[in-house]
């Protein structure tokens, strides 16, 4: 994968409380999602590596806060701190704070990035009371408000200098695909906590209830719920390829596997259908392997 003190090197990362705090930001990555953090490591410049996963971490950290433990009141004043602290920074420049310094260094470098920490911040609260979906328009203000400027962190760092023209809605076909596949692969983990994020419409247009998925009824509807909100993910995921064109020559293999993730996982959820009421799915190894020595051979021609 390449040594990481040459990325930090590449990506301008001086000084050893620095160097340490990305540090730290990676092992975070890598705990997170190991596929992924794959993925960058071995298909995107050494100079480019570093930054992205300062924006991944930095992205981890606040959802923490609006999803952890405590009552909405201790979740909203834990925010709202983070918040104050974030754009302090932004401001100054500086920070004390471990997960911050990583951040503002790829500001430095990526100066837009620092709109899109904004606009994240601006949208995140409504993660903070989050009750489910109503209708399906629920859903899109959802993705719209929260999803997409959570992905775009990451998509600014693999950004051309020039945004091009169609670039932001192709972030958003990968980033409707990628929500609406977490929301059902996740649906034993959020219903063990009290949440349900598909929408009510969609339920009772397949003839499912709350309960049929609490007490994990695996009937017919609860099956063609799954296969069908698992379709219009893929479908979404398949027309995100049109983001891989937008992207520099140089991250583009990376772009077609964190594609190419997505589309195995939704794979592997939809063969285990109503099983998901039980666990998430996730690609085999030996998928994901393959998928990642097919780009990293592209990128090497």
């Amino acid at each position: 994968m390449g040594s990481w003190d040459a990325a930090l090197d590449a990506a301008g990362v001086r000084g050893e409380r620095l160097r340490a705090d990305f540090t730290r930001q990676r092992r975070v990555v890598a705990r997170y999602r190991f596929p992924q953090y794959a993925a960058v490591r071995l298909l995107l410049p050494r100079s480019v590596v570093p930054h992205l996963l300062a924006a991944t971490a930095f992205m981890h950290h606040t959802d923490d806060l609006l999803d952890g433990e405590g009552s909405l009141r201790e979740r909203t004043a834990a925010y709202e701190g983070w918040a104050g602290q974030v754009r302090e920074a932004l401001a100054s420049g500086r920070s004390d704070h471990g997960v911050l310094r990583p951040v503002l260094h790829a500001c430095a470098a990526r100066p837009r990035l620092a709109r899109h920490v904004e606009a994240f911040l601006d949208g995140a609260p409504v993660e903070l009371d989050f009750a489910g979906f109503a209708t399906e328009a629920d859903y899109q203000r959802y993705v719209d408000a929260y999803s997409l400027p959570a992905f775009m962190l990451l998509a600014d760092v693999l950004a051309p200098e020039a945004e091009p023209a169609g670039f932001r809605a192709a972030c958003r076909l990968f980033i409707d695909g990628s929500q609406r596949l977490d929301f059902v692969n996740d649906l034993a983990d959020d219903l063990g906590a009290g949440r349900l994020a598909l929408p009510r419409d969609v339920l009772e247009r397949h003839g499912v209830t709350r309960e049929d998925l609490v007490e994990r009824r695996e009937t017919a509807g609860v099956r063609e719920l799954v296969a069908r909100q698992l379709d219009a993910a893929r479908t979404s995921l398949r027309a995100a390829h049109a983001l891989v064109g937008h992207l520099p020559a140089a991250h583009r293999a990376f772009g077609r596997a964190l594609i190419g993730v997505e589309e195995a996982t939704a794979d592997a959820a939809r063969a285990k259908g109503a099983g998901l009421l039980v666990a998430s799915a996730r690609p085999s190894v030996p998928a994901a392997v393959r998928l990642l020595v097919r780009e990293y051979r592209k990128r090497g021609r």
